[in-house]
């Protein structure tokens, strides 16, 4: 059992930290795109703005045990395969994506206006505000979301497991529920909290420290 404990947790990283890195490569291009098209943005695109935000709602939307089934034949299409951690990685990062791009959204929205403004002001083009001024200043929120964002995916990966995803979550149901062995189910509960904690706890302390008001 300490063996299956042991690949299950290795599987349930290898979806969290690989569907976060995907995720985030797509969300943050998104939520970036989100806060400029805005009305009151650096480029309003209003009509752009509402179909962007109208894709990341519906997805956000559908419950994602529902959204897996969906993706199935996508998924066997990706990764040769409708089982396993990487399948339920291909999963992950669509459930996760429009998540991570609010959370950038929302970072990027808390930035001072005035900074903005000085930045115009001297003449910097839009892809210098957003990478010098922008993604710089938004630092602590979007290390917070990034948190956030680790234990939802993590929380994603342990319901995975009712249809075949791996990991912690698929031992817990496999085990834990249908042979009905209590100990085994609760010892995956508190693997999982454990996770939860350290990620959170790393992405406040990384918040803390890239904070400038804070030093």
């Amino acid at each position: 059992m300490f063996l299956l404990t042991l690949e299950g947790l290795l599987e349930s990283l290898y979806m969290c930290c690989i569907a976060t890195v995907l995720a985030y490569c797509i969300g943050i291009p998104l939520g970036v795109l989100l806060v400029l098209s805005a009305r009151e943005g650096i480029c309003p695109r209003p009509r752009l703005n509402l179909l962007l935000g109208g894709i990341v709602n519906c997805l956000r939307s559908i419950p994602f045990l529902i959204l897996m089934v969906a993706l199935l034949p996508f998924t066997r299409f990706v990764v040769g395969s409708s089982i396993g951690w990487q399948a339920a990685t291909v999963a992950l990062v669509v459930a996760a994506a429009p998540f991570v791009a609010r959370v950038v959204e929302a970072s990027l929205k808390e930035v001072d206006p005035g900074v903005i403004e000085a930045a115009q002001a001297m003449g910097a083009g839009t892809m210098q505000i957003v990478c010098k001024v922008l993604l710089p200043e938004a630092r602590p929120g979007l290390l917070v979301g990034a948190a956030l964002s680790v234990t939802a995916i993590l929380g994603y990966s342990a319901m995975a497991g009712i249809v075949g995803g791996g990991g912690l979550g698929a031992i817990a149901i496999n085990y834990g529920y249908y042979r009905s062995q209590t100990d085994i189910m609760l010892i995956m509960i508190l693997i999982l909290l454990l996770l939860v904690q350290i990620f959170q706890g790393l992405g406040n302390l990384a918040a803390r420290k890239s904070d400038k008001r804070m030093r």
